[in-house]
């Protein structure tokens, strides 16, 4: 995918591209994690990779819930439990229900077509009295920046486990070849 978001001519497309591109940054920073690294919390904070992932993938379904006129599954999970993986939840697991989630909201946003088209707001006190909903464009745009703010998180606790960034990630993940200004990731060597 590159670092930069896909140029288009429409917005549903732009806007549908620089979500995409967040997922994607977000997912690199779990590249070369094993599980037990993907639990860790390195900081001073409560998260971690897994975490984030789950956290961002829950809240895009909820969301594309939202839209479809459904009831929000977020709502069923406690806030701390959003942020935390199971025992028996793996990477492979959490990346194929993100990869899932993410192809939902393309068919969704895109059968809606229009980002103008109103959708009405769950019943929480955080959302003003407004009658006429959000628009589409609002939810693509709220679902960017909570990707966005995430992903920036994700990247800080992976420098914080073993030094890795995202370039350098991305390059590893894209076999990019060496060159003078970028040297794909590779794992350090673990002692036995």
């Amino acid at each position: 995918m590159g670092g930069n978001a896909e140029p288009h001519d429409n917005e549903l497309d732009t806007l549908l591209a620089f979500l995409a591109q967040q997922r994607y940054v977000l997912e690199l920073t779990a590249y070369g994690l094993d599980e037990d690294q993907l639990r860790l919390r390195p900081t001073a904070g409560e998260l971690s990779i897994g975490g984030l992932i789950k956290h961002v993938n829950a809240t895009e379904a909820s969301w594309i819930d939202v839209v479809e006129g459904r009831e929000r599954r977020q709502d069923r999970l406690s806030y701390a439990a959003g942020f935390t993986l199971r025992e028996d939840e793996s990477t492979a697991d959490l990346l194929k229900a993100y990869k899932a989630t993410g192809n939902r909201t393309e068919q969704v946003c895109r059968a809606l077509g229009a980002l103008d088209a109103p959708v009405r707001m769950p019943d929480d006190p955080w959302f003003s009295a407004r009658p006429e909903g959000y628009s589409l464009r609002w939810i693509l745009a709220h679902l960017i920046a909570e990707t966005a703010r995430h992903a920036g998180h994700a990247d800080i606790i992976r420098e914080s486990i073993d030094g890795a960034t995202a370039f350098p990630l991305m390059a590893a993940a894209e076999h990019w070849p060496p060159s003078d200004w970028m040297t794909p990731w590779t794992p350090p060597e673990r002692s036995r």
